[in-house]
């Protein structure tokens, strides 16, 4: 939910930052390409930017947490470092279901059991 609530946040930033005028675009269609595409690309604007540092923080310890639920170390995280093929398998272990019981890193958050009130 928390990835799902930043695209959303993503995304209004991003429409604040095109009524304001602060985003770039850049042209970058050669003249015979004017066919292929539309010839601009848009940049993020400061407040996107900030925004993401803002949030940089709290997305990795999701990121983390995450990958603890999969019994896999946080480390995994850098191989953002490989654009395309990290982004696939990271996304492949987000999507995965976590590993039933308790596992090196703790016990399992999903685990159904009887609440502390009713334990005597």
């Amino acid at each position: 939910m928390f990835i799902l609530f930043l695209i959303l946040c993503f995304i209004a930033v991003g429409i604040v930052e095109g009524m304001l005028g602060l985003g770039t675009t850049e042209h970058w269609a050669r003249r015979g390409d004017w066919w292929f595409d539309t010839g601009y690309r848009t940049k993020g604007g400061p407040l996107t930017g900030l925004f993401g540092l803002a949030v940089l923080i709290p997305w990795i310890a999701v990121a983390v947490r995450r990958l603890h639920d999969t019994d896999r170390s946080g480390f995994w995280l850098l191989i953002l470092f490989f654009p395309i093929i990290g982004s696939l398998v990271l996304l492949v272990f987000f999507i995965m279901s976590g590993t039933r019981g308790p596992n090196r890193f703790g016990p399992d958050p999903v685990e159904v059991g009887e609440p502390e009130l009713v334990k005597s």
